[in-house]
């Protein structure tokens, strides 16, 4: 699994956007039991977070020690630095498993391989994240030149699963139907830009080329957004249950 966010770990806290509580909900009324959750990719933590408001026990794990240096403390969360296609877990131990912005590096068919071991027969699994967010028209158009002409070849391949809303990666479970969801925030234009440089494609460049992209547009970019607007992010799901 590629690992491009360990360098920039604590930005990731700062300026990534988090979920809307109607996810969390849905997710709940799904679930027969609330005992044990696994969080798989779990980053800053933000997920587990929330998971552990209404589960007893949850485990998150990551691949990177920056991002768990980082990850939100509670009691009941366990933070593990493993790998998501093998893990240390018993087997058919989870109510849900959890993967957020994260399943398109996986190996899926390791990975799934490994749902299906740690996850109870009536357990669920939930894929989650969010696509290109929108603003108003004059910086969504900004955005979209930057993301497609400035950077697009500096993308990982497997960002094509998020541009195709997830619904092209393997999902050999049986699938409940998710409603949509979608994350609204006000954001200052620093945050965006803060959030802009947390973008693994803008890391790649700045490897490569030796300059920050997103000053490319600077200029640009303010006078579209302003000091402060709306930002929306279209919210990804898939849940589905195991195969009998």
């Amino acid at each position: 699994m590629k690992d491009n966010f360990s360098s920039h770990s604590s930005a990731y806290a700062t300026y990534r956007p988090t979920y809307p509580k109607a996810l969390y909900q849905f997710l709940k009324e799904k679930l027969n039991t609330t005992e044990n959750v696994w969080d798989c990719g779990t980053g800053n933590g933000q997920v587990a977070a929330e998971l552990a408001t209404f589960f007893k026990e949850v485990q998150a794990s990551d691949i990177s020690c920056q991002q768990l240096k980082h990850a939100i403390k509670k009691d009941n969360i366990h933070y593990s630095l493993q790998a998501a296609e093998n893990t240390d877990f018993s087997d058919n131990k989870f109510d849900l498993i959890t993967v957020a912005q994260a399943i398109h590096w996986f190996d899926f068919e390791q990975f799934y391989k490994e749902v299906n071991r740690v996850l109870q027969p009536n357990g669920l699994i939930a894929v989650i994240g969010y696509s290109l967010f929108r603003s108003n028209p004059e910086t969504n158009a900004v955005i979209l030149k930057f993301y497609r002409n400035i950077i697009g070849d500096f993308w990982d391949k497997e960002r094509r699963y998020l541009d195709e809303q997830y619904q092209t990666i393997p999902f050999p479970f049986q699938e409940i139907k998710s409603p949509g969801f979608q994350q609204e925030y006000t954001w200052s234009f620093e945050h965006l830009v803060g959030y802009l440089n947390t973008w693994s494609a803008v890391k790649h460049y700045e490897k490569e080329k030796g300059i920050n992209p997103v000053n490319l547009i600077i200029k640009e970019l303010k006078t579209s957004f302003g000091a402060k607007n709306k930002v929306v992010f279209p919210i990804l799901s898939r849940l589905g249950k195991p195969v009998n």
